[in-house]
């Protein structure tokens, strides 16, 4: 059996399924939409790049970006309510068909929680699920940093967040699905990776996929099969 059929397998037999956010449950990477909101795009993308790649500590690109950014709780609001995250093509059926076969869904993100918890809605994915980053503000509402003890702060976090749910809940095979290199370190202790390249596409993670698709309708079908 090739990689790709044992990949198969793994997929359909899943009790749980974690589910990057950013170029993968939505169209962009939802901190580049915050910088260009506040004014700061251009810098902050060029480091998103360079992090997605894996060419730096998550937790020092992370801090990089918010430092310049610096987004108060009035823009970070204002961005939820004004900016509509792009939900990406058939990810809504491909949730829907997860849950009817009672697979239980989380999204696991090195993005912000209040940004992702609206999407988690939308998908009817309990925020108990979500597992992101949060940003702290002073009394006044300005920029007071990021909570480090949130998993997904750090380099390997995604990892940690599956060994966390796997120890909790019992799940004997867990699939990540994602498009960037900090998703591919997940696995292990996920049973499996499946690269997504359906908004972003990253040559380095494909080499390294088992699976790799750019349209979520694949997935939904292999379910069905």
């Amino acid at each position: 059996m090739n990689q790709q059929n044992q990949a198969k397998n793994i997929w359909r037999k899943a009790e749980a399924i974690c589910f990057d956010v950013d170029s993968t449950v939505i169209q962009d990477e939802a901190i580049d939409e915050l910088a260009k909101f506040c004014g700061k795009g251009d810098e902050v993308e060029e480091l998103t790049k360079e992090a997605m790649k894996g060419g730096m500590d998550f937790r020092q690109a992370l801090a990089l970006r918010l430092d310049l950014i610096r987004p108060s709780l009035a823009q970070v609001r204002n961005f939820i309510l004004s900016s509509k995250q792009r939900l990406t093509p058939y990810v809504k059926e491909l949730v829907h068909e997860l849950h009817k076969r009672e697979k239980e869904v989380y999204l696991v993100s090195g993005g912000f929680r209040s940004i992702i918890i609206p999407l988690a809605q939308e998908l009817h994915i309990p925020t108990a699920n979500v597992y992101a980053n949060k940003i702290k503000f002073y009394y006044d509402g300005e920029y007071a940093g990021f909570d480090e003890n949130q998993m997904t702060s750090r380099t390997g976090g995604k990892g940690a967040v599956v060994r966390n749910l796997k120890e909790k809940h019992g799940y004997e095979t867990v699939v990540m699905v994602g498009d960037g290199i900090t998703d591919w370190e997940a696995s292990p202790p996920a049973d499996l990776f499946i690269g997504f390249g359906g908004n972003a596409y990253r040559q380095e993670v494909k080499s390294k996929s088992k699976w790799y698709v750019t349209d979520f309708r694949d997935l939904i079908n292999e379910l069905r099969d």
